[in-house]
């Protein structure tokens, strides 16, 4: 599994993507039917079984505290609040009958569900 990423400006970096979850993103982007230049925004919610969950969309939109990272042409952006949540986290994208979809391992995760998809 390869990762690389730039950050952009002098904010340290957030959560690295996989090649495969790059490319993954980049082939959603590519689908989207938009003018704007879209991002991934990872970000973190109260909520789930856990405490937290994830949260992922395509975002237009960067705040001044927002942290960019860039994976090749796939540009991804976390909020000042999540940040401390999901910094060294990994998104991975698997495809295949079991398991299939975005995964996200957190350091910073004391515990996680079943289900995956909320954390504390």
């Amino acid at each position: 599994m390869s990762l690389t990423s730039i950050s952009i400006g002098k904010k340290p970096s957030s959560i690295v993507l996989t090649d495969s979850a790059t490319s993954k993103v980049a082939e959603l982007l590519s689908a989207e039917d938009s003018t704007e230049e879209l991002l991934l925004r990872v970000a973190v919610k109260p909520g789930g079984c856990s405490g937290y969950s994830y949260d992922m969309f395509f975002d237009s939109e960067v705040l001044n505290d927002d942290v960019v990272s860039s994976f090749g042409n796939v540009k991804v952006v976390v909020d000042a609040e999540s940040l401390p949540l999901v910094k060294g986290a990994t998104l991975d994208y698997k495809d295949g009958l079991s398991g299939a979809g975005f995964h996200i391992t957190n350091p910073n995760a004391s515990r996680s569900c079943g289900c995956g998809s909320s954390f504390s």
